[in-house]
C-alpha cells in the first residue's frame, strides 16, 4: 500500500517541471530588470520615442516567415489554429485561420504600423518591450522564450536615422554601466553583402537559397572564426557533437575572395596605417600571408597601396550597383557619427556583420560587448552580441503595397542582464526587494485588531502584510524572515493588557539576525539588542516602524 502511495507522489512530483527553453523569474530578478528596463526607457525617450504594445499573438501571416535557419513554414514559430474566433470556421476546418505566438517585436510593429497608418505622424518614432517566443530547439544560453526591448523609426529613409539608432545603442549602453571601450557597436549593409554575393556568381533568385547559406555561415564569424567559416563555405562543417552542417559548396577563390572582405576590419591580411577615424579606418593592403595577386585580381594589388576601408571595399566588389548603394550609405553614416562625436571607436564598420533575420534591406547593426567572462568550459570567451537591428524598408509595405522606410534595434533583456551581472553592475548586484512589514497573528480571536494595524501602515505608504497561515510566533518570525522583511510587529496578551495602555512590540529582524551572529561580550551588544526589539504604545505603531525602515533604508 505504501509502494502504491509512493509511487502516486512521485508521479505527481514529476508533473511540477518547467519545459525545456523556458525560465521562471524570483522576486530579485524581477526588480533588478525593472530597474534595467527603466534606464533603457530613459534612453529611448530622450530620443523622442514612445511607448506602444502590441499583443503577444498575431496571425501568422501577418507576422511573415523571417526567421534564420529555418526550412519550412511556420518552423521555429508557435502557431495554432483559430476555431474559437469565427463561429463559421467551427464548422469548416479548412478555412481555419493561424494564430502564432510573436517570434520578434518587429513584425507585429509593422502590421500596427499598417493597420493605424493615417492616425500615425510620420516618422513615427515608438519603444516597445515584451516577451517574445522561438520554437527552437533549447540549448546553453537559448531560451525558447525571452524578453526584448525595442525602438524603432518608421516613415524615415534617411541613413541618418540608422546612425541615430547606433547612437543611440550606445547611450544605452552606457547609461546602464557598460563603460566605453567594453563594447563596440558595429555597423554593416546588405546592400554591400548583397553586391558581394553579385560578385561571386550568386546573384539572381536562382541562387536565394545559397545565398542564405553564405550568409548564415558569414553570421558565425565570431564565434568559429576563419576555419569555421571557411568550411561552412566549401563542402560543410562538422562541430564537437558530431552533427554535420552541409556547406555552401563555395570554390577556393570565392571562400578567398569573402575571408578577404571579412578581415578587413582586423587587418589580418593587412597592416594598420594612420587612422582616419574609428568608423572607418585607413589600411594598407599587402599581398602576404599566403594571399596571392593571383587570387585577389579583383583588387589593385600590383603595389601596396593605402586607403580606407570603405574604399578599399569598393575598389574590390563597386561594379555592382546595389553595393555602391550600400557604400554611399555607409559614407552618409560616418558622417553622421563623426559629426556628433561617437567615431572615437563607440561605433564601428564591421563587414562581418550579418544579421540573422532576412527582412533587412539596408544598414544592419549589432551591440557587441568585448569584455571576456568565463565560459562554460572554464576558459575566457569574449561576451558577444547583446543586441542589433537594422534597416526594413519592406516589411510594412507588406500590408500596403509600397515600400514604407523603416530602420530599428532591439536588446535583448535575459542576454544584457547576465552581462551587467558579469561586470558587477550596481543595477542587477543588490536590487533585492524588501518585504513587507509583518503584523504577527498570535490570538486568532484579536484578528481584526491586528488587520487595524496592517491597515494603519497601509495608509502611511508602508508595505504591510497580516499573517494568515496556521503556525505559532516562531515560525511565524521565520515567515517573515523568507520574506526578506525588515521588522514585525508583535502584540500578544502582555501588550495588549499592559498597565500603561495596549502596546506593540516591533522587532527589528535585520539586527537580530546580526545579534544571532555575534557574542554577549561585544561593546555594543546590550544597546544593538535594545533597539532589536522594543514595545511602544499602539499609537506610536507606524513612528516606530519607520524608524526601523528607516535604519536599513
Amino acid at each position: 500500500m505504501n509502494d502504491k502511495k509512493n509511487a502516486t507522489q512521485t508521479a505527481r512530483a514529476s508533473l511540477a517541471k518547467l519545459p525545456r527553453g523556458f525560465a521562471d523569474r524570483a522576486p530579485a530578478e524581477i526588480a533588478a530588470t525593472e530597474k534595467m528596463l527603466g534606464l533603457i526607457k530613459e534612453t529611448y525617450e530622450l530620443y523622442g520615442f514612445e511607448a506602444v504594445e502590441t499583443p503577444m499573438i498575431e496571425f501568422t501571416e501577418a507576422l511573415g516567415k523571417f526567421l534564420p535557419d529555418q526550412d519550412r513554414p511556420n518552423e521555429g514559430v508557435f502557431s495554432f489554429r483559430d476555431i474559437a474566433g469565427d463561429p463559421s470556421q467551427q464548422r469548416d476546418r479548412n478555412d481555419e485561420s493561424w494564430l502564432s505566438l510573436r517570434y520578434d517585436l518587429t513584425a507585429p510593429l509593422a502590421r500596427y504600423v499598417a493597420e493605424n497608418f493615417d492616425k500615425l505622424p510620420k516618422p513615427y518614432r515608438s519603444y516597445r518591450a515584451g516577451y517574445v517566443f522561438r520554437n527552437e530547439k533549447p540549448g546553453p544560453g537559448r531560451f525558447r522564450q525571452f524578453m526584448q526591448f525595442d525602438a524603432d523609426t518608421v516613415g524615415a529613409a534617411s541613413v541618418a536615422a540608422d546612425a541615430e539608432m547606433c547612437m543611440m545603442a550606445a547611450d544605452t549602453l552606457e547609461r546602464l554601466g557598460i563603460k566605453r571601450g567594453d563594447y563596440v557597436i558595429k555597423v554593416n549593409n546588405r546592400k554591400v553583402l548583397d553586391g558581394v554575393m553579385e560578385a561571386i556568381g550568386l546573384g539572381g533568385e536562382e541562387n536565394a537559397g545559397r545565398r542564405l547559406t553564405v550568409l548564415r555561415a558569414i553570421d558565425k564569424y565570431d564565434r568559429l572564426g576563419e576555419e569555421g567559416v571557411r568550411q561552412l563555405l566549401g563542402p560543410g562543417r562538422k562541430d564537437e557533437s558530431g552533427d554535420f552542417t552541409k556547406g555552401a559548396g563555395l570554390g577556393t577563390a570565392e571562400t578567398d575572395r569573402l575571408i578577404w572582405f571579412l578581415e578587413l576590419r582586423i587587418n589580418k591580411h593587412s597592416h594598420s596605417a594612420k587612422t582616419l577615424n574609428d568608423f572607418n579606418p585607413r589600411i594598407r593592403l599587402l599581398i602576404d600571408d599566403g594571399i596571392s595577386s593571383e587570387t585577389l585580381t579583383f583588387s589593385p594589388l600590383d603595389d601596396d597601396y593605402e586607403n580606407d576601408m570603405l574604399s578599399a571595399m569598393d575598389n574590390a566588389y563597386g561594379n555592382s550597383p546595389a553595393f555602391r548603394e550600400g557604400i554611399e550609405e555607409l559614407r552618409t553614416m560616418e558622417q553622421m557619427i563623426k559629426g556628433a562625436k561617437y567615431d572615437d571607436g563607440r561605433i564601428q564598420m564591421d563587414p562581418s556583420v550579418v544579421r540573422g533575420l532576412e527582412y533587412y534591406t539596408g544598414p544592419v547593426f549589432e551591440a557587441d560587448l568585448t569584455f571576456e567572462v568565463t565560459g562554460e568550459d572554464g576558459k575566457p570567451v569574449r561576451f558577444g552580441s547583446i543586441g542589433g537591428g537594422g534597416r526594413y524598408d519592406g516589411l510594412v509595405g507588406r500590408f500596403r503595397g509600397e515600400n514604407v522606410p523603416a530602420t530599428g534595434f532591439s536588446i535583448g533583456v535575459s542576454r544584457l542582464f547576465s552581462a551587467l551581472r558579469a561586470v558587477g553592475s550596481p543595477i542587477v548586484a543588490s536590487n533585492t526587494r524588501r518585504g513587507p512589514v509583518v503584523v504577527l497573528v498570535l490570538d486568532k480571536p484579536e484578528i481584526a485588531h491586528y488587520q487595524e494595524f496592517v491597515a494603519k501602515l497601509r495608509a502611511e505608504n508602508i508595505s504591510a502584510e497580516l499573517y494568515l497561515g496556521q503556525a505559532g510566533m516562531n515560525a511565524q518570525l521565520k515567515y517573515a524572515d523568507k520574506r526578506g522583511s525588515i521588522c514585525a510587529v508583535i502584540q500578544g496578551s502582555n501588550e495588549r493588557n499592559h498597565q500603561e495602555g495596549p502596546q506593540v512590540t516591533i522587532r527589528d529582524l535585520v539586527l537580530g539576525a546580526e545579534l544571532a551572529q555575534s557574542t554577549k561580550d561585544r561593546a555594543d551588544y546590550l544597546e544593538l539588542r535594545a533597539k532589536a526589539q522594543f514595545s511602544v504604545p499602539e499609537d506610536q505603531l507606524v513612528h516606530a516602524v519607520r524608524q526601523v525602515l528607516a535604519r536599513h533604508a
